[in-house]
């Protein structure tokens, strides 16, 4: 039986360093609007409640900057997932900041349980800091270290203070107490912002990192392949996509941390239909369209929903 795709709205910046993060939905639905598209009522929607309101409050933590805000609204995330892959529903999650990918991954988890969740994970960044590594304190630096459950404590920078120890311990056990995915079973596209922290877990846990050259000198079809027999084994794939995945350059520089020499949209359509060709991918979310950072207007929104909209045609299939 197939699924009905339910759009997830989390309208949460709160994990992010730069504001505005939060408006990329909206200016995604601007952009169907001036594209005289009617995607936003083909298909159910669901509002995430935000703590935005929390940038306001003065940080108590400067290692996990609002750590508590974000438990709580990964918290949020994670159960919307999970009650919509409960309910036969395939989530297309649009969120504002990446931290929101450790909800969706714990909403995942929590409702496979049992089962063994391949991650592709489309993005300049690798995300693997935590509060003892990082060097910003912003929490979409941090949503993988968490699903890993893995604090790189051998390259520990930061004393952190008890109240966000405790904070951490609860953001990596939101939904399903332990790791979410194991670093095996996940695979980068396009990560090439790194810090020596991060490269040192990239290396230690011996996580494969399909970077832009690669993929166009091997060729995209061979790589996605390649890729997806490392994961073969996992019941069930997540696809995260991060806008700043591709070239700002050639794209748009609206998104909160743009990094030159990325992927273009199309290189990014072929490779999440591939995967999603696979009827495996249960969940995909889309991050980072931050429109207060765009110096083309709504570019880097318009590019984002003709993703979108390539992708959702291929997920028409149904899902077994």
């Amino acid at each position: 039986m197939g699924k009905t795709i339910k759009l997830i709205k989390n309208r949460s910046d709160i994990g992010a360093g730069t504001r505005g993060s939060d408006l990329g939905i909206d200016a995604i639905e601007i952009a169907a609007i001036n594209q005289d598209s009617d995607y936003f009522n083909q298909f159910e929607f669901e509002d995430v409640r935000t703590h935005n309101e929390s940038i306001y409050d003065k940080n108590r933590s400067s290692s996990a900057k609002r750590i508590e805000h974000v438990v709580e609204q990964c918290t949020r995330v994670c159960n919307a997932v999970k009650k919509n892959l409960e309910g036969n529903y395939f989530p297309i999650v649009l969120s504002g900041d990446h931290s929101s990918a450790l909800g969706t991954l714990s909403g995942i988890k929590a409702a496979y349980p049992e089962q063994n969740i391949g991650v592709f994970w489309i993005d300049a960044h690798a995300d693997l800091h935590s509060p003892y590594t990082s060097p910003s304190g912003n929490i979409h630096g941090m949503p993988l270290s968490a699903a890993l459950a893995d604090d790189n404590l051998s390259c520990q920078n930061n004393d952190v203070a008890p109240e966000t120890q405790q904070h951490w311990e609860d953001m990596k056990n939101i939904g399903y107490k332990g790791p979410k995915v194991l670093a095996e079973n996940l695979i980068y596209f396009g990560v090439r912002d790194t810090e020596e922290e991060e490269d040192k877990q990239i290396e230690k846990l011996r996580i494969k990192n399909y970077k832009v050259d690669e993929v166009r000198f091997r060729g995209l079809q061979k790589c996605v392949s390649e890729a997806l027999t490392k994961v073969a084994h996992c019941e069930v794939l997540y696809i995260s996509f991060d806008v700043d995945s591709m070239d700002c350059d050639m794209i748009s520089y609206g998104t909160g941390t743009p990094v030159p020499k990325g992927f273009d949209q199309y290189e990014i359509i072929a490779m999440i239909n591939q995967i999603i060709q696979t009827k495996k991918v249960v969940c995909i979310e889309f991050v980072e369209i931050n429109p207060l950072l765009d110096t083309k207007g709504n570019k880097m929104a318009e590019t984002a929903f003709e993703v979108l909209e390539a992708i959702t045609s291929e997920l028409s299939v149904p899902i077994e």
